[in-house]
């Protein structure tokens, strides 16, 4: 015979499995609507600032509200499960797998080596570089160390510019639709003091631990209403006259929202050892 405090674990479980449940099919549900997939809280903070709206998170933060025949029932206190952070003893990532890759290159090992890179962008209009911080985004540098080495951005396209409220140019997905990722996805790292000033390179995502593939350059300074959110993983030395003149020819059919007129093709992607 159950009893009543052991019938009252039993209903909390399986209120707290109905949430994880709920969260799950809204956050695929986000995906799949917002065009722009593992990136719908860029998308929605975006649309939010241009429309001056309040800014939304995207993803999965959203409380879930019990059915009726749950309200006696005390709430589950274990938060959702995601993506560790990096573990500094270890020198160790946690990249988990999540939906059906754009191109499907694998998983990054767990070992990271935490140290100061370059990136080299080379695109159909000229060369972007920028500085990586290892040490405050370890997870995030690993992630794009190992996408490089697997020709993951090769012959992909930037596929947001925004000219209005936040002024960005998004990348990383092959696909080109803004829903397309690597199949994993990863903690938020250094967000404590986060600022998007001209020449950022920052993670764009679909709420908390749901960083991929895709990224975005700033290079206007509009940018302190966009909230400490994206993970900040490097800055812009060299090609932001690429995106300066991206973004003067402005966004295809009008707006300040959506598929660059002037398309960027990135050829390929290279990351090295800071000298």
């Amino acid at each position: 015979m159950v009893s009543g405090k052991d019938r009252q674990k039993q209903l909390a479980r399986e209120h707290y499995e109905r949430q994880q449940a709920a969260r799950i099919q809204r956050e695929r549900a986000a995906k799949r609507t917002a065009a722009i997939g593992t990136t719908v809280g860029v998308l929605v903070v975006i649309g939010g600032i241009v429309a001056a709206a309040t800014l939304l998170g995207g993803g999965g933060e959203d409380p879930t509200t019990a059915s009726p025949t749950d309200t006696a029932v005390p709430s589950a206190s274990a938060p959702p499960a995601g993506p560790k952070a990096y573990d500094p003893a270890s020198g160790s990532c946690e990249y988990l797998a999540d939906g059906q890759a754009a191109k499907d290159v694998g998983q990054p090992p767990a070992k990271v080596s935490a140290q100061p890179a370059t990136m080299t962008i080379n695109t159909s209009l000229g060369t972007i570089e920028a500085t990586l911080d290892g040490a405050k985004a370890p997870c995030t540098v690993g992630s794009f160390e190992f996408l490089a080495s697997k020709k993951y951005f090769d012959g992909t396209k930037c596929h947001r510019l925004t000219t209005e409220g936040i002024k960005v140019l998004q990348c990383g997905d092959p696909t080109a639709s803004g829903s397309g990722g690597p199949g994993y996805r990863f903690a938020d790292e250094n967000l404590e003091g986060a600022s998007y000033k001209r020449g950022v390179l920052a993670m764009a995502n679909s709420g908390p631990g749901t960083n991929g593939s895709q990224f975005f350059i700033v290079y206007g300074d509009e940018t302190d209403s966009l909230p400490d959110s994206y993970t900040p993983f490097g800055t812009i030395t060299k090609g932001l006259d690429v995106v300066d003149k991206v973004a003067k020819d402005g966004v295809e059919g009008g707006g300040g929202d959506g598929p660059p007129k002037t398309a960027v093709e990135i050829k390929d992607v290279t990351i090295t050892g800071k000298s």
